[in-house]
């Protein structure tokens, strides 16, 4: 495998990839120049990718700092190193790699701190498009018209060029459609059960929101032992696609009209849940999941972002009680250090990463893989750079 990535090192790569030209229309399939990685930075060949939510919100923003166009989306992904730039170590030609979206420069205060998984050097800059390069691109359409990046890795593209700060080397030997789920919403999910809110056995969790974070909230609970997993969808398949994570009960919200889910989740545990997680991103959720926590020792986990960026209302007695809440960006995860252990715990037949991908399209099928998420039919779909 080498040698045949070396053909194209130092040069520019012509390849496919998905260009969304504007916002919320369908992704054109076009070819574009991938140049050679510069200093501390990777190029890599995508075996393949998968559609998060996350990407649905950004192709449909049209207004803000944050819409630019053309763009190339996609976030979640697996791929091999075609190429490397200079003082880049620790990864080879051949090598596996992650790429992330959340940063982890090794060297910051932060960094080097258990304390949160920020990185102080790199992590409040969202809108570059190359992590030490500002706004210069490595990608250019026909025309040579630069092509905007996304969030650091832009995966929807069969060659790339990330940041080392934002990739993880992994084993070879777990398949590479399940590894991908780690580059965003599996390891979000898992990292805020054990991480953040660091769930313990016998203990009582309510979970709004059953779409890939969710369930991977849900499966880190149950590694945890969690006595009682609730959870909040108004989908009601959700309930038996959850039941492979661990969900034991299973809360629709159109089903009570008289009630608040709040009201709801605390009859059904005599008082509240231990732990709970809004991975929707509304307001109004983030408020009903504070509510549904035990008085005294209750921990919410927010893990959707905002749509509306409304801001939250929380009763002031009910905090100074003793509840508690916060947010989280990865689900408090350093990638280079606890992907690996993610990847070890599947290759151990501990973590389940079998029941998330319910569809498989290739590249070119790009666009029916966003209608099968606007629709509400797929967890995740993986897109295969060869079919």
């Amino acid at each position: 495998m080498t040698s045949s990535l070396t053909i194209n090192e130092g040069k520019p790569i012509r390849c496919k990839a998905a260009v969304c030209r504007k916002a919320g229309e369908a992704l054109v399939i076009e070819e574009i120049q991938v140049d050679p990685p510069q200093a501390y930075e990777v190029r890599i060949k995508i075996l393949c990718t998968s559609l998060c939510h996350t990407d649905l919100t950004f192709w449909k923003l049209d207004s803000g700092p944050a819409a630019r166009f053309p763009r190339i989306l996609g976030h979640e992904a697996v791929g091999v190193v075609e190429s490397i730039g200079e003082n880049v170590d620790g990864f080879k030609q051949g090598d596996v790699v992650l790429p992330v979206f959340h940063p982890q420069c090794e060297d910051c205060k932060d960094c080097k701190s258990s304390k949160s998984n920020w990185c102080a050097r790199f992590a409040d800059d969202f809108l570059s498009n190359t992590r030490r390069y500002g706004m210069a691109s490595r990608f250019k359409d026909s025309t040579g018209e630069d092509i905007h990046h996304f969030i650091f890795v832009s995966s929807f593209s069969e060659y790339t060029v990330v940041d080392i700060a934002h990739l993880v080397k992994i084993s070879p030997e777990i398949p590479v459609d399940k590894a991908a789920l780690l580059g965003c919403g599996v390891s979000t999910g898992v990292g805020a059960a054990w991480k953040v809110a660091d769930v313990e056995e016998g203990s009582t969790v309510a979970i709004f929101g059953l779409g890939a974070v969710g369930l991977a909230v849900a499966e880190g609970a149950r590694l945890r032992g969690a006595s009682k997993i609730i959870g909040v969808d108004l989908n009601p398949d959700k309930f038996e696609i959850g039941k492979r994570f661990g969900i034991t009960d299973f809360v629709n919200p159109a089903l009570y009209k008289e009630k608040t889910i709040s009201e709801v989740v605390k009859e059904m545990t005599k008082g509240g849940v231990d732990y709970s997680f809004e991975c929707i991103g509304l307001a109004s959720l983030m408020e009903e999941a504070f509510n549904s926590t035990r008085t005294g020792s209750g921990k919410t986990v927010i893990l959707g972002m905002e749509k509306y960026k409304l801001p939250v209302s929380l009763g002031s007695y009910d905090l100074l009680r003793g509840r508690t809440i916060c947010g989280t960006l990865f689900g408090g995860l350093k990638p280079k250090l606890d992907i690996p252990i993610l990847v070890d715990r599947y290759l151990k037949k501990e973590l389940n990463l079998d029941g998330f991908i319910t569809h498989e399209l290739s590249f070119e099928e790009i666009n029916k893989a966003f209608n099968l998420s606007m629709e509400g039919n797929s967890i995740r779909c993986v897109l295969w750079m060869d079919k």
